[in-house]
């Protein structure tokens, strides 16, 4: 099992679906810039770096889509290990959570940071900075 070491500067999960919306420059992409632009403090999980490289790759190219990667890992790569897997497991049942958002959530929970969530399952669960899809 791999053991990463997350520094209390990191404390931030930005799922797929707000990356895909700030990097199509969304009718939300200003309200996610702020919280995106401070890499110092972003935990990605690996399933990120790969839903939203593997994303752009098919609306794009595989050039834009490797720009997107290297901004991506300017922030602290979370490898899914193990213990996050079966912490997912368990959060995703508990919660009713689909796969990939119960595995940013658990990443969040793990390193004691905030998820920002556009999804509804996700209201009013503890770690989680819920905006609503639409205004």
């Amino acid at each position: 099992m791999a053991i990463v070491t997350v520094s209390p500067k990191f404390q931030v999960v930005i799922p797929r679906k707000i990356w895909l919306e700030y990097f199509a420059a969304g009718p939300r992409a200003s309200q996610f810039a702020a919280v995106i632009e401070d890499v110092v403090q972003l935990l990605v999980p690996t399933i990120v770096l790969l839903e939203v490289t593997r994303r752009v790759m098919q609306l794009r190219d595989e050039d834009a889509a490797l720009q997107i990667a290297a901004m991506l890992r300017q922030g602290q790569i979370v490898p899914l290990d193990s213990g996050l897997a079966l912490s997912a497991a368990h959060l995703g049942v508990t919660h009713k959570l689909p796969l990939v958002d119960s595995i940013d959530y658990a990443t969040a929970r793990q390193f004691n940071a905030t998820v920002w969530m556009m999804d509804a399952d996700f209201s009013g669960l503890p770690g989680v900075q819920y905006i609503a899809k639409r205004p």
